[in-house]
């Protein structure tokens, strides 16, 4: 369960970088609902706000990295940034964005753990994050895929200290590791992250990567949304027992994400 307290090391914002931002913007207003609202429209400026229900859900801005493919950045909050920034060093990770303010709002960084999976934080100042989650057209889950998870689960529990409990997927699928924020009873569970072979990694080219799950009212009809407006289909969608209905899907520039319709509590 995710909610806006955003307890430290708790997912609290995310955004796509889209080579095309208004497409972007036009295939998630399609699948999710989201209303998009620019910050400018000069090229320098192209990118904005998703809201749903006029609460803010996520960012787009223009992809502008060479080489970089279209992707969802998740960012997790800590108190502070700078402290952040030398646990991943000193854990074997590196910094793609050195800590920086955004004016007042807060303090973000962006790195990538030592198997290449890419993620970042934000230190709170005036902005805590997105206002809406947990919640159909929200976030509601992330999840890593990773090459190495007994790697990865000593590398993020040593920058976040994130606790982890193990539960193995049925018909041999696996070991899947659940994720809780440092000193947060199981329920403010917030992700997981799985072991994959790195030919089931070639989205990123056999490195790990981190994916949203967004919260939809019927799984069904979001996927069904997702291929009339170019995007893809993945897995799904499936049943799995105790979590809802899903699908693992890929928009026109092939980020990656998951719709789920959570099962009833």
């Amino acid at each position: 369960m995710i909610t806006t307290d955003f307890a430290p090391g708790s997912p609290c914002w995310l955004d796509l970088g889209a080579p095309d931002v208004r497409a972007a913007a036009a295939f998630y207003g399609a699948v999710i609902g989201w209303e998009y609202e620019s910050m400018g429209d000069g090229e320098d400026m192209e990118g904005g706000m998703f809201r749903k229900d006029g609460k803010i859900v996520a960012g787009l801005g223009k992809l502008t990295e060479e080489g970089a493919r279209s992707a969802w950045m998740i960012y997790y909050s800590v108190t502070d940034a700078d402290a952040t920034t030398q646990a991943v060093e000193s854990a074997g990770g590196a910094v793609r964005v050195a800590p920086m303010d955004l004016e007042d709002w807060g303090r973000m960084a962006q790195y990538s753990d030592p198997l290449g999976g890419q993620f970042a934080v934000w230190q709170p100042g005036t902005n805590k994050g997105v206002e809406l989650v947990d919640e159909p057209g929200s976030l509601c889950w992330t999840e890593l895929y990773t090459s190495d998870a007994a790697a990865a689960k000593e590398f993020y529990g040593g920058v976040f200290g994130w606790q982890f409990s193990d539960m193995e997927l049925p018909g041999g699928g696996g070991t899947y590791s659940l994720i809780t924020p440092a000193g947060q009873p199981e329920e403010r569970m917030h992700g997981g992250l799985m072991q994959l072979s790195k030919e089931d990694l070639a989205l990123a080219n056999g490195r790990p990567y981190w994916h949203p799950v967004f919260a939809v009212t019927d799984c069904d009809t979001a996927v069904a949304k997702v291929t009339e407006n170019d995007g893809s289909v993945q897995m799904g969608p499936e049943d799995a027992e105790g979590v809802g209905r899903l699908a693992v899907c890929l928009d026109p520039s092939n980020a990656d994400f998951v719709v789920l319709t959570p099962a009833r509590r």
